[in-house]
C-alpha cells in the first residue's frame, strides 16, 4: 500500500512540469526569432527561470521585500510575454526592433537582478521583548511611635504593697507583606530563566537582587514560588 501511494503521480507536479516545458520552449522560440540563434537561444529560458526561482526563494524568507517582488514581477512578465508573443500576437518572422533590443539586453538585466537578490541581506528577526512591566514593590508601613505624655503625679499609697509585676506580653507576630499577583508572575519568569541557564533553583538573595525588593518582601515571594 505504501509503495503504490509513493508511486502515484501528483497532478500539481505534472501540471508544473508541463507549464515549465511550454514556457521554456516559448522563450527559446522568441529568442531565436529575435536573432539569438544556437546555444544562445537555449540560455534565455534558463536565465528567466533562474531569476524567477531566486526571487521566489527571497520572498519565502521575507514576504515584505520590495526588491524580491520587483524582480519576481520582471521574470514573470518575461515568461508570460514570451508565451503571449509566440501565440500570434507578434510576427516572429519579422520581429520589431524593440523586441530585438529587449532580448539582447535581457542578460544584463537578469545579472543585475540575480546579484541584488543574492547580496542583499535579509532582515534578522528581533527577539521578543517581555511585555510585562516591572512592578514596583509596595512601601513598608512606617512605624508610628507614641508621643510621650506628661507624667501624672500619683499620691503614695497608705501602706506599702509589693509592686505588681508587669504582665508578660507576647511578641507580636511579624506581618507578612501582601505580594501583588503581577510581581509573583514576574518572579516566576525570573526563576524559570535562572533554572534554565544554571540548572539550579533560584535562591532568595538572587531573587531579591533581580527584583530590587526588600528582604522581607523577597522572602514572601520566594515562599509563594515553592
Amino acid at each position: 500500500m505504501t509503495a503504490r501511494t509513493a508511486l502515484r503521480p501528483d497532478a500539481v507536479l505534472v501540471q508544473a512540469v508541463i507549464a515549465g516545458a511550454l514556457s521554456f520552449a516559448h522563450l527559446h522560440d522568441l529568442a531565436a526569432a529575435a536573432g539569438q540563434d544556437g546555444w544562445k537561444a537555449w540560455a534565455y529560458p534558463v536565465s528567466v527561470d533562474l531569476l524567477l526561482v531566486a526571487a521566489w526563494r527571497r520572498l519565502r524568507a521575507d514576504r515584505r521585500s520590495r526588491l524580491a517582488w520587483c524582480w519576481f514581477a520582471v521574470a514573470l512578465f518575461a515568461s508570460l510575454g514570451a508565451n503571449v508573443a509566440t501565440a500570434g500576437l507578434l510576427d516572429v518572422e519579422h520581429p520589431p526592433t524593440w523586441l530585438r533590443i529587449g532580448v539582447a539586453g535581457w542578460p544584463a538585466i537578469a545579472f543585475l537582478g540575480g546579484t541584488l537578490l543574492a547580496h542583499t541581506s535579509a532582515p534578522t528577526p528581533t527577539a521578543p521583548v517581555d511585555s510585562a512591566p516591572p512592578v514596583a514593590p509596595e512601601p513598608e508601613p512606617e512605624s508610628q511611635e507614641p508621643t510621650p505624655q506628661s507624667p501624672e503625679i500619683v499620691e503614695p499609697p497608705a501602706r506599702e504593697e509589693s509592686p505588681a509585676l508587669p504582665a508578660a506580653t507576647e511578641p507580636a507576630a511579624p506581618t507578612t507583606p501582601t505580594v501583588p499577583a503581577a510581581l509573583v508572575a514576574h518572579a516566576r519568569k525570573l526563576a524559570a530563566d535562572h533554572q534554565t541557564r544554571t540548572g539550579t533553583a533560584i535562591d532568595t538573595d538572587t531573587l531579591r537582587a533581580r527584583l530590587g525588593v526588600p528582604p522581607q518582601l523577597a522572602d514572601a515571594i520566594a515562599a509563594q514560588l515553592t
